[in-house]
């Protein structure tokens, strides 16, 4: 079973591509492992331009509610799976999470359209503007353990993104609900954690009990990896 259940498709958005300016709270960019990885065979497929924001404020976790006891090797195995589960089966046009982190610390790109950009995903239905939708490979309900390599990958990787903005990770932010299904009313501007659970934007249990008590210890790291204090 997937943890998309707030998965919507996205609106056409304009490609930025003025220059950004070098943000004041940064960090560097951790390695992710391309999409050409896990998406062999991926060419033939029509599919929408890539949708973009103009910069991305907040990032979303959650898990894929997926088996964890998985062997790292056959990750982008997995990931074929998932996104079929996705394109194929609910004929979405793309992976909905903009990455994906594994047990041992590998990060790999998701959606198309670039790592650097802020792509507009479709991982939190009502919030898939401006932010960026880490998908942890596994389930993570109460009492599972999660892996420290896991949670040390998710915060660099959302320091990273957020820092090209200039966003603490801790911080609350401003996001206006594109949908009623969300947690709030359509038009809505919803006071959201700038690193967040699935579950603060939408009506669900992802990214399960125990990846959200480690919430707060990721947004300190990613904070601490962008020079904050």
């Amino acid at each position: 079973m997937l943890c998309a259940s707030g998965v919507e498709r996205t609106a056409a958005g304009a490609d930025p591509v003025a220059a950004r300016p070098a943000a004041a709270h940064s960090a560097t960019r951790p390695h992710i492992v391309p999409r050409s990885v896990w998406a062999a065979g991926d060419s033939g497929r029509t599919r929408p331009p890539p949708r973009y924001d103009d910069k991305v404020v907040a990032v979303f976790i959650h898990h894929t509610d997926s088996p964890n006891a998985y062997d790292c090797a056959e990750v982008p195995r997995i990931i074929r799976y998932l996104a079929a589960g996705m394109t194929d089966a609910r004929d979405w046009d793309d992976i909905g999470y903009n990455f994906l982190v594994d047990r041992c610390g590998n990060i790999y790109e998701g959606r198309a359209g670039g790592i650097d950009r802020p792509v507009t995903g479709a991982h939190t239905q009502g919030f898939n503007h401006r932010t960026t939708g880490i998908a942890a490979l596994g389930t993570f309900t109460t009492g599972v353990p999660v892996p420290k390599v896991m949670t040390d990958a998710i915060a660099h990787l959302a320091a990273w993104k957020l820092g090209l903005a200039d966003i603490d990770p801790r911080a609350t932010v401003r996001l206006v609900s594109s949908n009623g299904h969300s947690r709030y009313a359509a038009g809505t501007a919803a006071a959201l954690p700038a690193l967040a659970g699935h579950k603060d934007g939408y009506r669900t249990t992802c990214p399960g009990a125990a990846l959200s008590a480690h919430l707060p210890e990721i947004r300190d790291l990613a904070a601490r990896l962008q020079g904050r204090t």
